[in-house]
């Protein structure tokens, strides 16, 4: 491993222990992050029928959710470029601990203000309440992943960091399907068992727009009825955990290899040390990045371009089941195990880009997305293609193969943006480009849902592939950049 000022064997041995202390750490915190956003989904069904929030209503809350989170990872990157990222990332888990646990108040709150336990002011005061609180997770939410660009750059060199972000990149797959294996088991099992309640069948039936003698949505609405006020136990014991979760992330983490009497990384000196150590109190800092990352048109090619990898991404995972069981007769089982192999695959897919990165590369990440953008245009148009009476494992390959390659450009145009941006401003940088990330929710999620609806899902595919196919050539304009920025950083230093 490079090093300067020749580390000694035991700094060596001290540093490859911190190092994987710190991929560890990070995965397993920014899984927590994870916790505290995907039980959303799981919750909703619940939400629906003992609240009676819409669809519609729980579709504001989860674009509102990854607008402001977008902005968010934004902010929190210039912050986390210029504070501790052991305590930016492990209070930030801890505050949105917090906002999940009083999301779960939010009948309680409506309850407390109106007296009563239905009708239009209780419903509206419950999505008043649960709209501040989850928009306030939004925005606790983009001290997550800033802080880990941050320490990650300063503990893996930048030949190395493709490889091994892509393996902390799995945090995501971790984290996601934990809370929803989770949450599912708390939607099954928990709640108070109602079903034998008149009322409150009936009122469940009127959340969900069932009918009386409707027998398969009536069997829906029992299901409901012997689990009622589960969804609230979707965040309380996530939150729970993500809380033991903070204090552990407080107690493994530490910000700079210099921090534990480490020598910094060779090779990723972005300026005079004098400079470096002051880079959080001086003018030249702020130049810095603003120079590295607004002024910097790579970074705005990657921005662009991880806009539309997130919308081909997001359209799959929020509109999946939606799509599958409708535009290709798969039952909502099959459907919801596909969804969940397409970002299974996704990680395999990152693992691989990574590797592939490095490899044959020489670490220009860009270069791979190409790639990857056009082969996940080609299977989502074989996906599109198949008839309805294809075989439900020939879906499953060809959605897998479409997650294998999407998921690549979702992990490497953030190293990409890291390395260019160098370590000082790598936090900046990745809160850039995922503000471009989550600003697709208006295509992925309102954009979808209104094609879907008035021209059909035939269209919806159409849109996917025309969103693979221009973030792919949007890459393209960077094709002849170089790896990372640190050379360019050091010749501005020497002007």
């Amino acid at each position: 491993m490079t090093n300067p000022q020749s580390m000694t064997p035991e700094q060596k041995k001290r540093f490859k222990y911190w190092q994987t202390r710190t991929l560890v750490g990070t995965m397993f915190g920014y899984a927590l992050f994870y916790f505290l956003r995907k039980n959303f989904s799981l919750a909703m069904p619940g939400m629906e029928a003992d609240l009676g929030i819409s669809k519609t209503g729980l579709g504001i809350f989860l674009t509102l959710h990854g607008l402001v989170y977008g902005c968010s990872q934004l902010i929190n990157g210039m912050f986390a470029d210029r504070k501790n990222a052991r305590y930016y990332m492990s209070v930030g888990l801890l505050l949105c601990a917090l906002a999940n646990f009083a999301f779960g108040f939010g009948e309680d709150v409506s309850y407390w203000i109106t007296g009563v336990h239905q009708g239009v002011p209780f419903t509206n005061y419950v999505i008043l309440f649960m709209g501040i609180m989850w928009v306030l997770n939004g925005l606790l939410q983009g001290a997550g992943f800033p802080p880990c660009a941050r320490l990650l750059t300063h503990w893996i060199p930048p030949r190395e960091l493709a490889t091994k972000m892509s393996i902390w990149n799995t945090s995501h797959t971790v984290g996601a399907g934990a809370v929803i294996i989770l949450c599912g088991y708390i939607m099954s099992h928990m709640g108070t068992d109602l079903s034998g309640n008149a009322d409150v069948v009936a009122s469940i039936a009127a959340n969900l727009h069932v009918s009386p003698d409707d027998a398969e949505g009536m069997q829906r609405v029992m299901v409901s009825a012997a689990h009622v006020g589960a969804w609230r136990w979707c965040f309380w014991i996530p939150a729970g955990i993500a809380f033991i979760g903070s204090i552990a992330l407080f107690m493994t983490l530490r910000d700079t290899p210099t921090s534990v009497g480490l020598p910094e990384l060779e090779g990723t000196e972005t300026g005079s040390k004098s400079a470096a150590s002051k880079q959080a109190q001086t003018a030249e800092a702020k130049a810095f990045i603003r120079r590295q990352v607004f002024r910097n048109p790579i970074m705005w090619i990657l921005a662009f371009a991880n806009f539309f990898v997130y919308t081909v991404r997001f359209a799959v995972l929020d509109w999946g089941p939606s799509l599958l069981s409708q535009s290709k007769g798969v039952s909502m089982t099959h459907a919801g195990w596909l969804v969940a192999m397409f970002e299974i695959a996704g990680t395999v897919g990152m693992l691989f880009a990574g590797w592939a990165t490095d490899r044959w590369l020489k670490g220009r990440a860009h270069r791979t997305c190409v790639f990857c953008m056009l082969a996940t245009a080609v299977f989502i148009t074989l996906f599109w293609q198949l008839p309805t009476t294809t075989p439900v494992w020939v879906f499953f390959v060809v959605l897998c193969a479409a997650g294998f390659c999407i998921y690549g450009p979702q992990a490497l145009i953030g190293i990409a943006a890291a390395n260019q941006a160098t370590k000082k401003a790598a936090a900046t940088a990745n809160g850039f480009k995922s503000l471009f990330g989550y600003l697709s929710t208006i295509v992925s999620g309102i954009g979808f849902g209104f094609v879907a609806q008035h021209f059909g899902w035939n269209y919806t595919y159409i849109v996917m592939i025309i969103m693979a196919l221009i973030g792919m050539g949007i890459l393209l304009l960077m094709w002849n950049a170089k790896a990372d920025g640190y050379g360019q950083t050091e010749e501005a230093a020497e002007k």
